[in-house]
């Protein structure tokens, strides 16, 4: 009982672990080293370290024309070091220091005072320092993909690096730190909102304010290696059990559950999204179904540690129908160039999940139950909430995030810039010679 008030979201099992903010359990809580679950944490946080590098990074390369590989991979790589910095720096005292109701403190800073024997629960405050960092890391990276082949590389550095500490690290002491949804009983297992929502709005805001390729929506280039983006999904989705099953910060069965919960999900959705595919244009496509099971991987994570095998199939299910669906509406109603569907598939299978775990929680259903929304229809209310929330802060630091690194760097490359390729402008190399 103990280590599953330790998890980041799993403050929510019991309304003393609501109320107490997350980083006072290490200081409080009397609970010795664990071996097995430091060991799996650690595991974890390699696994999540994957899902960027090389996951990410392969899965977007495979999407973009050949001219632009290495920029995506560059700047899926340039994210990492730039987050992992700053998270050391700042951002995870930012995250998980005090207990104010918006953000946290700094005498956490570079882990000043932090010895190799303080503990966070059963495991080293270290480790826990790691699983988040992978988390800080592959948040803003999962926003590459909406200003693929268009940006400045300057403007990667500074968008990413203002982003991580304004929206990234505020949600996640809101809802993981014993911020005020934290306190409320908000439902995130391990993310879609203080992960998937965030980058998914973000991406969208960023993306409309950055303008079209040339030929959107009707007349851009195909993936040039389907290949490549599947190897990708296979690396995110191998990571993703790291993600959701790490979030429970404790070798035990709900570790195991939330791993075969993500599997389930993602496996549903897969195939759904195929089916889509299949009645849509008349054949399923690699590209498709892959892209149907990181829809299925979003939706799950607020939910895995909360729901049975059958609330996910559920999930996976949902998910791939509302984000197939997405899909066509920030393309062809909305018109937004959104290059790699960050906002359709990450953002909306985040928030989407977040939404339906008030319902697969249930007991009824197989479910782990409420924590002090108490009831089904208590802890709707505070899910929705800290969808609006999480939406409207990330909609409007990032709009004012964005207007401060244009004023500075500048956003958009120039035309014969983008005419010739990112790779070469800005990088001088090529992903292909000869």
């Amino acid at each position: 009982m103990v280590k599953a008030c330790l998890a980041p979201c799993a403050a929510l099992v019991g309304a003393a672990a609501v109320l107490a903010p997350a980083s006072a359990f290490a200081a409080t809580t009397p609970v010795g080293l664990d071996h097995g679950d430091t060991a799996w944490v650690l595991a974890a946080s390699a696994l999540v370290l994957f899902m960027t590098l090389p996951g990410l990074a392969l899965f977007y390369a495979g999407l973009v024309r050949a001219k632009n590989t290495l920029s995506v991979m560059l700047h899926c790589v340039a994210i990492a070091c730039l987050a992992s910095v700053l998270w050391l720096a700042a951002g995870y005292s930012l995250a998980f220091d005090g207990d104010g109701p918006l953000i946290g403190g700094l005498s956490q800073a570079f882990l000043l005072g932090i010895g190799r024997g303080q503990l966070f629960g059963a495991i080293p405050q270290s480790a826990y320092f790691l699983f988040q960092l992978t988390f800080a890391v592959i948040t803003p990276a999962l926003i590459v993909g909406a200003y693929v082949e268009r940006i400045r590389f300057s403007a990667v550095l500074l968008f990413s690096s203002l982003w991580l500490l304004v929206v990234y690290a505020p949600v996640a002491h809101w809802i993981w730190g014993g911020g005020w949804l934290a306190r409320r009983g908000v439902m995130d297992f391990a993310g879609g909102l203080v992960v998937h929502a965030t980058a998914g709005v973000s991406a969208l805001v960023l993306a409309a304010l950055l303008g079209k390729r040339d030929g959107f929506p009707r007349d851009l280039h195909p993936p040039h290696n389907p290949g490549i983006t599947m190897m990708g999904a296979g690396m995110l989705w191998v990571g993703w059990y790291g993600f959701n099953g790490g979030s429970a910060l404790a070798a035990d069965g709900s570790a195991a559950l939330a791993i075969v919960a993500t599997h389930v999900s993602a496996s549903t959705a897969g195939l759904v999204w195929a089916l889509l595919e299949r009645l849509r244009f008349g054949r399923a496509s690699m590209v498709g179904v892959v892209t149907g099971v990181v829809a299925g991987l979003a939706t799950i994570t607020p939910a895995s540690g909360f729901v049975s095998p059958l609330g996910a199939l559920a999930l996976g299910a949902a998910g791939s129908v509302v984000c197939f669906g997405a899909v066509e509406v920030v393309k062809h109603r909305f018109k937004i160039d959104d290059a790699l569907d960050v906002f359709a598939v990450h953002g909306v299978g985040g928030i989407l999940g977040s939404l339906l775990v008030a319902v697969l929680a249930s007991p009824s259903l197989g479910g782990a139950g409420y924590g002090l929304a108490h009831d089904m229809a208590g802890q709707a209310g505070v899910q929705v909430l800290g969808v609006l929330a999480t939406v409207a802060w990330s909609a409007i630091a990032t709009l004012a995030l964005a207007l401060l690194t244009r004023a500075f760097v500048g956003l958009r490359a120039r035309d014969e810039e983008i005419e010739e390729g990112l790779d070469l402008t800005y990088h001088g190399e090529r992903a292909y010679n000869g």
